[in-house]
């Protein structure tokens, strides 16, 4: 009788990826290229990816959902074994490193937030006082875009 238990290192197509990820061919071809995962090729030239492959798509997206860059991807990706499923370690090195992002998001999103209330809710008529005006174009030789709100770094 024959195991029928999966192994990390078994070998799927890119559209069984495809199907299990909810990710599209495209995508996954498109990470390839990036080196964020890695595939085989069969004699016939077909990829294979190995199943562990398949979480490693799944942080990917968690990743993209929490506005973290492919390229910071890449970066926690560069410590992780690319022929084997990664250890409870690597992950958890992983979710620390990105832990801080997350909280500084947060923090930024509350200042947002007290500041808009605080706006919407002053009812100010006065063009001296608001906050929110930038009189004389004083940011503009900084450059096209908004200069108020800060980009949103990660403490590390």
């Amino acid at each position: 009788m024959r195991d029928e238990t999966p192994a990390p290192t078994d070998l799927l197509t890119v559209g069984e990826v495809s199907r299990r990820t909810g990710v599209a061919v495209s995508a996954l071809h498109f990470y390839e290229r990036q080196g964020l995962i890695a595939s085989t090729r069969t004699t016939g030239g077909q990829r294979r990816y190995a199943r562990h492959v398949i979480r490693r798509v799944s942080v990917i997206q968690v990743a993209k959902r929490m506005g973290i860059s492919l390229a910071e991807v890449a970066e926690v990706f560069a410590d992780l074994p690319q022929d084997r499923m990664p250890g409870k370690t690597d992950w958890r090195r992983i979710s620390e490193r990105w832990r801080g992002r997350l909280e500084a998001r947060r923090k930024e999103i509350e200042r947002m937030e007290h500041e808009l209330v605080e706006c919407i809710g002053c009812g100010c008529v006065s063009l001296r006082s608001c906050r929110v005006l930038n009189p004389d174009d004083e940011l503009g030789s900084a450059g096209a875009g908004p200069r108020l709100l800060p980009e949103i770094r990660a403490e590390e």
